[in-house]
């Protein structure tokens, strides 16, 4: 296994951040698939509705966070063996990702915010969020809504994509290039970086 220079692995904190994210979007996946197949209206769609809600903000403030410590705390190099254009297409994908874990969250606070319903947000039931100004009082507001809502879909599947092809590509290095691409992301194992 070819090993990253001095065998560099990600921080503790960034590999806490990549897999606690990792979960919540793919569970964020999973209920949003599941609740669109709900009977609309119901009791328990209007609950998977806010229980969405309250997960895309969690996602928006957790990638916020995986940010502001990535700012701080450069990754580990990417393996000699790489071709300039497998780094580009690793940073970009990276960039990518980051972008749709900010945009996803805040196109569907958007919608949620123009909706004509006007439904409060109560994160987890608990805790109240405003609604992005501006986005009330358009002549057809159910027209801005629904192209909000449409937005929001295209970019989740984007992302799912874009996760896929991730995955892919961890696998790759891991099974048939036998780098340590995804061992320095995996908890439990070797040294941390800073």
């Amino acid at each position: 296994m070819e090993r990253s220079p001095q065998g560099a692995r990600y921080s503790s904190v960034a590999i806490l951040l990549h897999w606690l994210i990792a979960l919540v979007i793919i569970g964020q996946f999973w209920l949003g698939f599941h609740m669109t197949g709900q009977k609309p209206g119901s009791a328990e769609q209007f609950a998977n509705f806010q229980l969405h809600k309250s997960i895309g903000i969690t996602i928006l403030m957790l990638t916020a966070l995986r940010l502001a410590w990535r700012l701080g705390h450069r990754p580990p190099p990417l393996p000699d063996h790489m071709s300039r254009l497998e780094r580009r297409l690793a940073v970009t994908s990276h960039h990518g990702l980051y972008l749709l874990m900010f945009v996803i969250p805040l196109s569907g606070w958007a919608l949620v915010s123009a909706s004509p319903l006007k439904l409060p947000i109560l994160l987890y039931s608990r805790l109240p969020w405003p609604h992005i100004p501006g986005l009330q009082g358009f002549a057809d507001q159910k027209a801005v809504a629904d192209g909000l809502g449409e937005t929001h879909e295209i970019l989740a599947i984007l992302m799912l994509l874009l996760l896929l092809v991730h995955v892919a590509a961890a696998l790759r290095h891991h099974l048939l290039l036998k780098d340590d691409i995804l061992i320095r992301m995996l908890p439990f194992v070797g040294k941390r970086g800073p």
